[in-house]
């Protein structure tokens, strides 16, 4: 059987894709943001933080880590309603990437931080700072600089996991494919042609987070 390549409609559904790459990108930078952000805090709580809030941080953490992220995305998006809470597709997927990458980026950045020696903390402490003012301005930056590189990765498989939010009608890169295979019957184009934004959209975000590096830990010769 000879198959015919037909790439014709790129330039009439060009307005979803192009579309479709900027929610992704949306996507991405909330959840990148946010989700570190987020995961920075849950660090703190679990390696430095009050005894009686590292419960149900590491619960958290351990039910994110051990749960698919569709069924977490399902769950905010048609099981938050059920409470009175309802979210838009693009937000309920949002959230769902924020509250993805923390608990992941909990465990990362932790492991930055159960590498500073001791020598630190007794540092800060005969500064007569509290726990919390040496872990902000003494332990921070170097356990950061140390886990850079695999925290970085991790942005990039929660980028390439948020394909699944076209599940709730998330109009991202992947909504847009599936939009333009059920119009054009053409699947292996329109997936080829995903997968080739989403494999730039990876290699650049992975760039972009190394430059990131490079600029705030001049020293650590991110890569």
């Amino acid at each position: 059987m000879n198959y015919k390549f037909d790439f014709g409609w790129l330039l009439d559904y060009s307005p979803q894709i192009v579309k479709g790459v900027l929610v992704t990108l949306e996507l991405i930078a909330i959840g990148g943001i946010f989700g570190i952000a987020f995961g920075i805090f849950c660090a703190w709580a679990r390696a430095l933080g009050p005894k009686w809030l590292r419960p149900p941080v590491a619960a958290y953490v351990e039910l994110i880590r051990n749960t698919p992220f569709l069924i977490q995305l399902f769950f905010i998006f048609f099981g938050l309603p059920s409470l009175g809470l309802q979210l838009s597709e693009l937000t309920a997927a949002n959230i769902a990437m924020v509250v993805n990458l923390g608990a992941y980026g909990c465990e990362i950045i932790r492991a930055g931080i159960q590498a500073t020696p001791k020598g630190q903390f007794e540092a800060g402490a005969s500064l007569a700072m509290t726990r919390f003012e040496t872990f902000q301005h003494v332990v921070l930056v170097p356990s950061l600089q140390r886990i850079w590189p695999a925290l970085s990765s991790q942005v990039v498989i929660v980028m390439l996991g948020s394909s699944v939010v076209s599940q709730i009608a998330a109009e991202d890169l992947t909504f847009a494919a599936n939009f333009i295979q059920s119009r054009t019957f053409r699947a292996f184009e329109a997936y080829m042609v995903s997968t080739i934004i989403y494999l730039l959209l990876a290699i650049l975000l992975r760039q972009a987070l190394a430059m990131v590096g490079g600029f705030i830990f001049p020293r650590g010769g991110m890569r």
